[in-house]
């Protein structure tokens, strides 16, 4: 304990230059008598060394979720939310009535999260250290397969079954669906694939490893649980789930990995190495004020930022118009089920618009909610809430809290409902207040939001949107070396870094490295695409590549089959069109990577003549062959192809809503990028269409969907007729007519052939 008090004044020392606030050294005293007295210094030591480990070896990380309730865990350098930019609520993290041990996730970069294990595995040993399992059970898609397979059912057909089923649509459940299909419910083999896919159904299918739950013990693991060796080398799995673990009392650290913290870690290193500035999210954050950055957050320009970037978001962020940091924590936790099946959204931008006067029923009351305008948004003001207004101890309201989030499990609210309203209306407040408060309480059911964790969040959120802002190409990069991570595919970054006036170029074996990389284009840089984006092409493959790449580069594709290159990663590289420079163009690269005459030594006499006229590969061609390869496209769009052959016409491109007025009729075509169905949308499905100009936003009713079902379910290209809907600068069609246009595209491919 004496060593985690020294190490916290070290700490103050760091966060505070300019002095403790006295209400935080009081604060910090509380929480270290409540660490003392519950016996919990050893679980801080022991996360403040794992970050520690991090911060030497230069791996980004940053504490998150309960945590951030603590000023302790901010001096130990865990969190890095500044405490007086939020309200704490210390409870919500140790209480002495909740008889658990402190939660702390901290994140890692996930590409180096690695390195964080094998140091607990080093210091601790593998006796005495362990990941926990994770409990895989049957969904719906795995079930169908492992039943299919059972019962002899073709693989084609349970595709089949898989692809054209709407598991979004829950009023017409997938049995239904399936007899439609052609499974005949009266036969035996119909009758047992539909039950026994009903029964497996949640049922558990493998253990895996969890995320990052470490458990660390002063004795052997296997004394107390039983372990076992991972597929993964270096690494130990307990055979338990992280819930069963914790009913045993022992301690877990949540070792997390975050592909932004990868990405942004890869930005400071390429701002240092291009422009010699040394930033950090320390120094970024410190100044999030900056007007320019909250203009384009506005305007719902955040493709690739953090927890803003999905189609909720991007349509709440111009009705909120965040201007300061507090905003963005509002931001990010009011697009969640709770505040929204809670009726809070509503209210909060009536009178964060002053539309609606902002009221308060005391002034206790006012202290709690004066920061979200008089509207509980986060789980940690309904605890305050119930303490200040109803006479709960920290712990009766940490015992709310946990109701709430299982709630519609077992119904444990209830039995808080006579001590809050009574509570409250013994203390002077209208009982219709509180009957309007529990009704709250219950609309957050198990989806209520922390601040501490919206405000970690909207830490990493400002830096993404500031390194967005003022390094473009940079930040681009570094996402694209990140992937997989966030709502964006590569291609859909690539378009948004275009949109951006992002140049990029191609890939190709003379100039490009194995990862994405910046490099000088004139007086601007521009982002090289990386041989790693090629489907398929071996590490090896690339190796070489690179190390014998002669100073002036390749200048002949037979320079790369003498460098051992084997048929098929040449054939790749040829699809991908990365020989360009050197031969004509996809056909030309090609007919050179095929075996010829002077290929087999008995035929290593015969002359064989250059190929005459091969045809050009045409537009269209070399757009699907880039997306079969590389999954991305630096050629026309396919809206832009389609129009030009004349195959689609009289539509609304994505720039030119603007000049529509609401509720009329529009039509619009897009490439499906994506689909949501959030529990809390009743059933409709969000539709993301991407045209040459833009991404559009599709509302499509539960009963559009099941009327024109094929459309929904498969289309990859989609005509939609529908009404434009706008508020302020939020734009989105209600779909009426859904079209599939993705024969079109064949079309297009054939007329292609034609003309050459």
């Amino acid at each position: 304990m004496s060593h985690l008090i020294g190490l916290v004044e070290k700490g103050k020392a760091l966060r505070f230059p300019e002095g403790v606030p006295e209400a935080i050294n009081e604060t910090i005293n509380k929480e270290l008598a409540l660490i003392d007295e519950l016996n919990y210094p050893y679980y801080f030591l022991t996360i403040h060394d794992i970050v520690m480990f991090a911060k030497r070896e230069r791996i980004l990380y940053q504490g998150r979720g309960s945590a951030a309730n603590s000023v302790v865990c901010y001096c130990l350098e865990i969190t890095s939310v500044d405490p007086r930019q939020i309200s704490v609520l210390f409870e919500r993290f140790i209480s002495k009535e909740r008889n658990e041990p402190p939660d702390i996730d901290v994140d890692f970069e996930h590409q180096r999260r690695e390195e964080v294990i094998q140091y607990i595995y080093q210091k601790y040993g593998r006796e005495r250290a362990a990941l926990a399992a994770t409990v895989i059970s049957y969904r719906f898609k795995s079930a169908v397969r492992d039943v299919g397979k059972a019962l002899g059912i073709a693989e084609t057909q349970l595709d089949f079954f898989i692809k054209n089923i709407n598991r979004r649509d829950r009023a017409q459940g997938w049995q239904a669906q399936i007899i439609e299909l052609g499974i005949k419910p009266d036969s035996l083999k119909g009758q047992q694939f539909i039950n026994l896919v009903n029964e497996i159904l949640g049922f558990p299918r493998h253990l895996s490893q969890h995320v990052g739950g470490f458990v660390i013990s002063a004795g052997p693991l296997y004394e107390l649980v039983p372990v076992e060796n991972a597929t993964m080398e270096n690494r130990t799995v307990i055979q338990w789930d992280k819930d069963d673990l914790e009913s045993l009392g022992l301690l877990k650290v949540d070792v997390l990995a975050l592909g932004m913290l990868s990405a942004i870690k890869k930005c400071f290193e390429l701002v240092e190495r291009l422009h010699g500035r040394t930033l950090s999210i320390a120094e970024i954050t410190r100044r999030q004020d900056d007007p320019d950055v909250y203009r384009m957050l506005q305007k719902a320009d955040t493709v690739g930022v953090f927890q803003i970037e999905s189609r909720a978001q991007m349509s709440m962020l111009p009705r909120l118009k965040p201007r300061c940091y507090y905003d963005l924590v509002i931001q990010i936790a009011i697009v969640r089920p709770g505040p929204i099946q809670g009726d809070m959204v509503h209210p909060f931008l009536k009178r964060r618009n002053r539309i609606e006067p902002i009221t308060y029923p005391s002034e206790e009351v006012k202290e709690v909610l004066s920061r979200t305008m008089g509207v509980p948004i986060f789980q940690e003001q309904v605890i305050k809430l119930a303490m200040v207004a109803a006479g709960f101890t920290g712990g009766e309201a940490d015992q709310l809290r946990r109701a709430m989030a299982a709630w519609k499990k077992n119904g444990d609210l209830a039995k808080f409902r006579h001590k809050l309203i009574n509570g409250m209306c013994e203390r002077g407040y209208d009982s219709k207040f509180a009957e309007q408060l529990f009704d709250q309480i219950c609309g957050f059911g198990e989806y209520g939001f922390p601040e501490s964790h919206s405000a970690s969040f909207a830490v990493l959120a400002y830096c993404s949107a500031w390194l967005k802002y003022y390094y473009p190409h940079i930040f681009y990069t570094s996402l694209l070396n990140s992937q997989p991570m966030g709502f964006y595919s590569a291609s859909q970054l690539v378009q948004d870094a275009q949109r951006h006036g992002v140049t990029i170029l191609p890939i190709c074996v003379n100039h490009s490295l194995e990862l994405h990389q910046v490099v000088k284009a004139g007086a601007d840089y521009a982002i090289q695409l990386g041989l790693t984006q090629i489907k398929g092409l071996s590490q090896d493959a690339i190796k070489q590549i690179l190390k014998a790449r002669p100073d002036k580069g390749y200048t002949e594709v037979s320079q790369l089959k003498h460098i051992g290159l084997g048929r098929r990663d040449l054939e790749l590289l040829a699809s991908a069109n990365a020989f360009q420079g050197i031969t004509q163009d996809r056909y030309h690269a090609r007919w050179s990577v095929m075996d010829n005459a002077s290929d087999l030594p008995l035929f290593g006499h015969v002359s064989e003549p250059a190929p005459q006229a091969l045809p050009r590969t045409s537009e269209i061609e070399s757009m699907i062959e880039d997306y079969a390869s590389t999954r991305l496209s630096l050629q026309k769009h396919p809206v832009t192809l389609l129009e030009e052959a004349g195959l689609i016409r009289g539509f609304t491109r994505h720039r030119d809503l603007i000049h529509k007025a609401h509720k009329s009729l529009v039509t619009i075509i897009g490439v499906v990028t994506g689909k949501q169905s959030p529990g809390t949308a009743a059933g409709v499905t969000f539709f993301t269409l991407e045209d040459d100009t833009g991404n559009n936003n599709v509302v499509v009713w539960k009963a559009t969907a099941r009327a024109q079902k094929q459309a929904y379910l498969t289309a990859k290209v989609l005509m939609v007729k529908g009404i434009l809907e706008r508020e302020g600068e939020v734009t989105h069609i209600i779909a009426g007519r859904l079209i599939d246009m993705t024969d079109k595209m064949a079309r297009l491919k054939t007329q292609s052939r034609e003309f050459h």
